[in-house]
């Protein structure tokens, strides 16, 4: 089986998967699994994230694969409303050895992962107001996310792109673990993805800035009880597992 979806703005330099997958570039990164590569076509630049394996464990044979669940969910934060990097080819093919699944995404001009930012001690993230933007526009994204049921699962600093500007937007990146929860996971994924976005940010941010990240994202000026019992388990969440 071969799927091949792609914009009529890049069908010229994409018309199928075998010339995406062949297209020159700089390799940004890659194990296993994937890699990523950053191609230039004329004025524009785009990612080419391409799968020689269908995902892990029993996602080798059976369900979505990695490639479809990741090509599914930046469409999904675009249903949701949120700024999300711009899918413009995605297909797959073959099985086993042979698979092969691709997609290809826009580069959204003028950002940095928020983790480059954190790791160049770059002067914006120094900048207070700054960062209160970035704290209020995040909160409210995940906020949404979660009305959705939607969890990100991996909703870590270098997942998230903004704009190297006063007035920076988040861009939701790299989802392939995402999926919408019932009630009972739910609960614990948006624990997790909290707790994912803590990792950086207790280095990065006051405690009064992460609790104003909190106090956004639940849409409330005090904490519950409860706010209290849940901030207590995104801080334990990863003890005695890294």
């Amino acid at each position: 089986m071969s799927s091949w979806v792609v914009k009529e703005e890049v069908r010229d330099i994409f018309p199928d998967l075998h010339a995406a997958v062949s297209a020159p570039g700089e390799e940004i990164n890659g194990n296993w699994m994937s890699r990523l590569v950053r191609c230039q076509k004329g004025d524009n630049y785009y990612y080419i994230k391409t799968y020689t394996r269908r995902g892990r464990w029993l996602r080798r044979f059976i369900g979505r694969s990695r490639t479809r669940a990741e090509w599914e969910n930046l469409q999904a934060f675009v249903a949701m409303g949120l700024p999300a990097a711009d899918l413009v080819a995605y297909g797959e093919s073959g099985m086993g050895e042979r698979y092969r699944g691709t997609l290809i995404t826009k580069e959204v001009e003028g950002t940095l992962d928020l983790a480059t930012l954190a790791e160049n001690r770059h002067s914006l993230l120094a900048d207070r107001q700054w960062r209160l933007q970035i704290i209020d526009r995040l909160a409210r994204a995940v906020r949404k996310m979660h009305a959705f049921r939607f969890v990100h699962n991996d909703l870590k600093w270098r997942n998230l792109l903004v704009n190297v500007t006063d007035a920076p937007t988040v861009h939701f990146i790299d989802c392939p673990l995402g999926r919408k929860m019932p009630w009972p996971f739910l609960v614990r994924g948006r624990i997790k993805d909290l707790a994912c976005l803590d990792k950086i940010a207790k280095k990065q941010l006051s405690q009064m800035e992460r609790l104003r990240f909190y106090l956004a994202y639940k849409g409330k000026t005090r904490l519950s009880a409860n706010d209290k019992k849940e901030i207590y388990r995104v801080l334990c969440f990863f003890e005695g597992r890294e």
